[in-house]
């Protein structure tokens, strides 16, 4: 399989898209429980999200693509978050430019996090791969509690992260863009999934599978078919970001995703 040239201008859209997934999220969040005080800001080309305190989804996207960091503009990043109480996390792609890393520990930041992002080409063999195994289908409104119960269960094991899981129900199927999928086996919803559109690239994400349902294709399934309605969307490159050498990971390689870099996460205590 042909792969995208690793550069600048892939990295652009691929922070573009993930930023873009996580705006429209956290833009749907603050509609539908306005009390959280979701928002978000681009800040000098650094989009800055807020869900709340220590959500996954607060932290900033594409520091150093659209332009080289300053110190005037991690100020400003660092008061938005201040002023809500939460920790300055910034997930930096290692292509950005004028490398930001000597600017973020001069101002205290430490790392805390590696993401694997990973992307491979969308073409006409997506369209025509058969959908063996779990069925698919897309949720709507109605069937978002049973989703977001069965991606939460497939969490169990990460009790911490379960609580936010459950939430997505309320708030992915309001989400511009995303697009719930749900694998089926024995009745109920086996395997949850994400799929989050932006300028032609296909964010594959959220990919849990209960305990019950594992090691029977749920993911591979789930895999087939978002990529099958990224074709018809007419996107041309998918990407999945992943822990290093997690399940996850490995499931992505399968389906014929590659490492394009990998960030690393840098964090700043609320009160620094």
């Amino acid at each position: 399989m042909t792969f995208p040239v690793i550069d600048h201008r892939l990295a652009v859209r691929l922070e573009r898209a993930e930023g873009m997934a996580n705006a429209r999220f956290v833009e749907a969040r603050a509609a539908v429980d306005p009390a959280r005080g979701a928002e978000w800001r681009d800040i000098d080309g650094i989009w800055a999200m807020f869900d709340g305190v220590g959500s996954p989804l607060t932290q900033t996207f594409g520091l150093g693509i659209a332009r080289p960091a300053t110190a005037e503009a991690l100020e400003a990043v660092e008061a938005f978050y201040r002023e809500r109480g939460s920790p300055v996390d910034q997930e930096i792609s290692p292509l950005a430019l004028d490398d930001p890393l000597p600017l973020l520990v001069g101002r205290g930041y430490a790392p805390i996090e590696l993401t694997d992002v990973m992307v491979r080409l969308i073409g006409p063999d997506d369209a025509a791969s058969p959908l063996d195994g779990m069925p698919v289908d897309r949720i709507d409104r109605g069937d978002a509690d049973a989703w977001a119960d069965a991606a939460a269960d497939g969490w169990s094991e990460t009790p911490a992260v379960v609580p936010f899981v459950r939430e997505l129900g309320a708030v992915y199927p309001r989400t511009a863009g995303a697009h719930c999928f749900a694998a089926r086996a024995d009745g109920t919803i086996a395997g949850a999934g994400v799929l989050c559109l932006h300028d032609g690239m296909a964010l594959l994400g959220g990919a849990s599978t209960r305990p019950a349902f594992r090691r029977r294709g749920a993911q591979t399934a789930l895999f087939a078919a978002r990529l099958r309605a990224a074709h018809a969307a007419g996107c041309d490159l998918a990407m999945v970001c992943a822990r290093p050498g997690s399940d996850s990971h490995r499931n992505a390689e399968r389906r014929g995703f590659r490492v394009a870099y990998t960030r690393i996460k840098w964090q700043r205590g609320a009160a620094a």
